[in-house]
């Protein structure tokens, strides 16, 4: 594989400045993954405050049942939790929705950037350091994780859908998918990934790990673990009822600092505001920035005259109701994005939080909330971030001169462009020209019939006009028979569009991981495992 640096446009302002000049927005941040005082002055902190975290025997015997039920078995897992045990083991994480049959590949190179970032801490500081993936089970948006894309020949993008049993906002992990819809789901998986040497193996790995999933969430972690365990990858899921019996002294906290909380999010923000950086996430004032979860949907609550309720007013408490809800149903709470940064700090040893730039970005807002809860921002590292290129895409770029900016960043304008050189009888202009001398020629006509009787000047205006249309008509008829003239052309430019920016978005951001398994092979991910780690934040481009 060749590797070339590619960077990519898009993302906030906020997260390309703290990438790219981080000098200019640190003080939003822990410090910078690249200071090797950033390091040294994090672990300390761990070190020296380590006995507010969750107790770790609790913790590792929270993981190792999870992991263990959803089968990611690997003695690499193993390992990973059981130094997790030891006080001086420190833990890299990341997290991501549970989509379908994982979902983007951006959440594979997700996973990739935590395992071999915990590497190289590791090294570096000659001390356990083990990757851990959580799991955003909590969350509730159905419709952001029930879909995948793989490409399809000819078409583009086609989208996988499961559709949801019932319309509840209930979290992910307790959503229920019955077998008809893996059913359903897999056969249009197996409709759509081309004939392969790879394709009956994959679709038994699928069949095996969706058919026995009660839900989304059980299904990502068993396919996750499947791909990533061997490396060592703890799974958790932010859902989990156990692990919620261990966050209980954290949640507490959160709602008893709840205007400490609220004050500092809100600090954060205006500062941001005065730089002129886009919130990536929403401040109220009267924000909790907790989900309670009530009759099967997820709420989320707000402040008002000293009670807790949602919007629409199904729940509402005092604090010390909500204290008391919580000491005894401790898995009907959850987290929002402001939150969940912290309840992370707070459970796990967190040296480093692996992030994409829409993370990097609305981290910033926790500041000081950190601060709040007796807590200290951990070092944020950069997702790697890749496009896959197949090893016929070059040739087809060389043979219309583009560059793969050019594919990345604005393809139609160029391929506009290449279509009118293609237009050797100069089509836009002979027709201006030909509506010019027309409407010269007829305006003099038109006039002097109004001057006869006023009725014909307004229909010879209509006639003009219908004689118009008539002519861009025919142009745009011409310029169909000039498309299909150079279809196939046309074809692979569609092609390189459909394979590198598909919805004019970051391949990474579309397409499936298991449609690159299903072509190049189980080893494609064993290669990917092989690329160097680079914490730099530039997206690179894989020529396979």
């Amino acid at each position: 594989m060749n590797i070339i640096p590619e960077p990519l446009s898009g993302g906030s302002r906020l997260s390309y400045d703290y990438i790219n000049h981080y000098e200019q927005v640190g003080d939003f941040y822990g410090g910078s993954h690249r200071d090797p005082k950033s390091w040294k002055q994090r672990v300390d902190w761990l070190d020296q405050n380590g006995h507010r975290a969750v107790n770790r025997q609790a913790l590792a015997d929270c993981l190792r049942s999870y992991n263990e039920r959803h089968h990611n078995r690997h003695e690499a897992v193993h390992k990973s939790i059981a130094l997790l045990e030891r006080e001086d083991a420190l833990v890299i994480v990341g997290g991501q929705q549970s989509g379908l049959f994982t979902g983007p590949m951006l959440v594979a190179y997700k996973a990739m950037t935590i395992i071999q970032a915990a590497r190289e801490a590791e090294a570096r500081l000659g001390r356990p350091v083990v990757p851990v993936f959580w799991i955003a089970g909590e969350d509730h948006d159905w419709d952001e994780v029930n879909h995948t894309f793989l490409p399809a020949q000819d078409e583009g993008p086609v989208k996988i859908k499961m559709n949801a049993a019932d319309s509840s906002r209930t979290s992910v992990s307790y959503t229920p998918v019955n077998a008809e819809q893996w059913e359903t789901a897999l056969g249009e998986m197996q409709n759509l990934l081309e004939d392969s040497p790879h394709k009956k193996e994959l679709m038994s790995l699928l069949r095996q790990t969706s058919l026995e999933s009660s839900d989304l969430s059980e299904a990502f972690a068993r396919l996750m673990g499947e791909c990533f365990g061997r490396y060592g990858l703890i799974l958790m899921d932010s859902a989990d009822p156990q692990l919620r019996a261990l966050e209980k002294p954290v949640f507490e906290q959160m709602i008893r600092e709840n205007e400490k909380l609220t004050a500092a999010y809100i600090k954060a923000a205006s500062e941001l505001k005065e730089r002129d950086y886009e919130l990536q996430a929403e401040v109220n004032e009267d924000g909790l920035n907790l989900f309670y979860l009530h009759e099967g949907k997820r709420l989320l609550l707000f402040k008002d005259q000293g009670r807790f309720s949602d919007r629409k007013g199904l729940v509402s408490m005092t604090e010390e109701e909500l204290l008391a809800e919580l000491a005894a149903h401790p898995e009907k709470f959850s987290n929002n994005v402001l939150t969940r940064p912290l309840m992370q700090d707070a459970v796990l040893p967190v040296l480093g939080a692996v992030l994409g730039q829409g993370e990097i970005a609305y981290w910033s807002i926790t500041r000081y909330a950190f601060k709040e809860l007796d807590l200290q921002m951990p070092l944020i590292l950069p997702r790697m971030s890749f496009s896959l290129v197949d090893s016929a895409v070059p040739k087809v770029m060389d043979k219309y001169g583009l560059t793969l900016q050019d594919v990345l960043q604005g393809l139609e304008d160029k391929r506009s462009q290449w279509l009118a050189e293609q237009d050797h009888l100069d089509l836009d202009q002979r027709f201006l020209d030909m509506k010019d001398a027309f409407s010269a020629l007829y305006a003099p006509l038109i006039q002097d019939l109004g001057e006869l009787q006023p009725g014909l000047q307004r229909l010879g205006d209509t006639n003009r006009q219908k004689i118009l249309e008539q002519m861009d008509f025919l142009l745009q008829k011409t310029k169909s028979s000039l498309e299909q003239q150079h279809s196939a052309s046309l074809r692979q430019w569609d092609r390189l569009q459909a394979e590198l920016a598909p919805m004019n978005r970051p391949q990474e951001r579309v397409y499936n991981l298991f449609y690159f398994v299903n072509r190049y092979g189980p080893s494609f991910l064993d290669r990917l495992m092989d690329i160097a780690y680079d914490d730099s934040g530039v997206h690179r481009v894989i020529y396979l």
